[in-house]
């Protein structure tokens, strides 16, 4: 046993050496290029201790950020040894932070108390406020470094998995809207209202002005909306739908979504954060429901609190709007309706299209609409895989309240646990953790990419909207 023990410890040892070799090397490689003191003197080395790091590491990235020589190449420097300190350590800060996984804390709080546990990890707030000042193409990137942290929080599973879980807690703007809710039926949010009738409860998107749809405005309203009607015990099941829109092209007529507002994304007043709280908050909320503080979100005993939901498929689903139709539980489309996820065009990822679509039209259609930008009407074969209802225009509020009263009729407590048996083979949390962790280190460079830039200009005009 003692010679077992000797092997073991001295095999740990040797990976230890390895690893702090392969990120000294890493950290090399990163350098052929360079002619810089202060970067070609750094040691990217491991030692394994926290305290110790943290000190080397963040006085390296504040000395870095004095640096008047290629910010562009600079910047890259900051971002490998990042990565390499956060491969380390990510675990540490986040236990740090939620006192080992036993406070739960949401996604701003957490990238901001980062950066007071490790100096220049994450931006600062007010480095944050002169940043949003600034249109896209104008910005540093310096959200990139919130991309990096929290894709490798989720790395981890421990780690991770908790940080999912505090996403699926209810918003503080829904418990605080609460009371009125219960007594009133309906809340009326900056973006969003929520209103119930009967066993059902109607959760509304309302940004008419931008064809529905999604920007800062609207991300916060939206889940609270959400939550409350999942909060609702009184009511059987959910309908998500997008409000009339004032458009001139449109005038008159519901839009269910038109994805991700790109005026707004060009003008820089979208940031990072807005598509990891977006999709670990309230898209994950209508697939998985409402998680509790007191127990996880997969314990079999103890259920997520969730309905089935309904989408009205009104004129289009655009991005976003298509994103949320993937995980409802029933869609009713007007015909002559369709869905696009035009990411090629935008040069960002679908949210969590890609995991999603391919289970509902195959791989092939799946990247031809996410990579070569297929228009899927409603009406097609491709469209009936993941609509449930095509019907006449002009029909939609009568459709919907004959389904409505459908599921209500024959009992939704076999909907909701149906709906958790599809998804515990669909998509675990785990699996839904491993993608956020992709997603938020590959979303933050699409995010901040000369291509996004071009893109909307080229398709989108964007360079010659009016601020608003």
């Amino acid at each position: 046993n003692k010679k077992n023990i000797i092997i073991n410890l001295k095999l740990i040892n040797k990976l230890i050496t390895k690893e702090k070799f392969m990120n000294s090397k890493l950290y090399k490689d990163h350098l052929s290029k360079l002619n810089n003191k202060l970067i070609n003197d750094f040691d990217a080395r491991i030692s394994n201790d926290f305290e110790k790091d943290k000190i080397i590491y963040s006085n390296f990235w504040k000395n870095c950020t004095k640096e008047n020589s290629n910010k562009k190449e600079i910047r890259g420097i900051i971002e490998i040894t990042k990565k390499i300190f956060l491969q380390n350590y990510s675990a540490n800060i986040y236990n740090k932070i939620t006192n080992n996984r036993n406070k739960f804390i949401k996604i701003d709080e957490l990238v901001s108390t980062a950066n007071k546990i490790v100096p220049y990890l994450t931006p600062t707030k007010a480095e944050l406020q002169r940043e949003n000042k600034k249109f896209l193409k104008d910005k540093e990137g310096i959200e990139t470094d919130q991309g990096l942290f929290l894709s490798s929080v989720l790395s981890n599973k421990l780690e991770g998995n908790h940080l999912c879980h505090s996403m699926l807690l209810p918003t503080e703007l829904a418990l605080e809207k609460e009371e009125e809710f219960t007594k009133t039926n309906k809340v009326q949010f900056d973006g969003a209202s929520v209103e119930k009738f009967g066993k059902h409860v109607i959760v509304t998107l309302e940004n008419g002005e931008y064809l529905n749809a999604e920007d800062e405005r609207t991300l916060i309203p939206l889940e609270a909306a959400i939550d409350l009607a999942l909060l609702d015990k009184n009511s059987d099941i959910a309908v998500l739908r997008g409000e009339t829109v004032r458009h001139a092209k449109y005038k008159g007529l519901r839009t269910f979504g038109a994805g991700i507002n790109l005026t707004h994304l060009y003008q820089g007043q979208i940031s990072f954060l807005w598509y990891i709280k977006r999709d670990m908050g309230a898209v994950n909320k209508v697939f998985r429901g409402l998680a509790s503080k007191y127990y996880g979100p997969e314990e079999s005993l103890f259920p997520l609190q969730e309905k089935p939901w309904i989408a009205t498929l009104d004129t289009f689903a655009i991005g976003g709007g298509c994103q949320y139709l993937l995980v409802m539980d029933h869609i009713i489309a007007e015909k002559g309706s369709y869905m696009t996820l035009p990411a090629r065009k935008e040069g960002i990822i679908p949210g969590m299209a890609n995991l999603r679509l391919w289970r509902f039209t195959g791989d092939r259609i799946a990247r031809q609409a996410i990579q070569n930008g297929l228009t899927i009407h409603s009406d097609s074969t491709e469209g009936k895989l993941i609509c449930d209802e095509i019907i006449e225009k002009g029909t939609m509020d009568e459709k919907l309240l004959k389904t409505i009263d459908a599921y209500t009729n024959s009992g939704v407590v076999g909907s909701a646990s149906n709906r958790r048996a599809f998804r515990i083979g669909q998509e675990p949390l785990d699996t839904f953790r491993k993608y956020m962790s992709a997603y938020c280190h590959d979303q933050a460079y699409c995010h901040f990419s000369d291509a996004l830039i071009k893109n909307l200009e080229h398709y989108w005009n964007a360079a010659s909207r009016p601020v608003k």
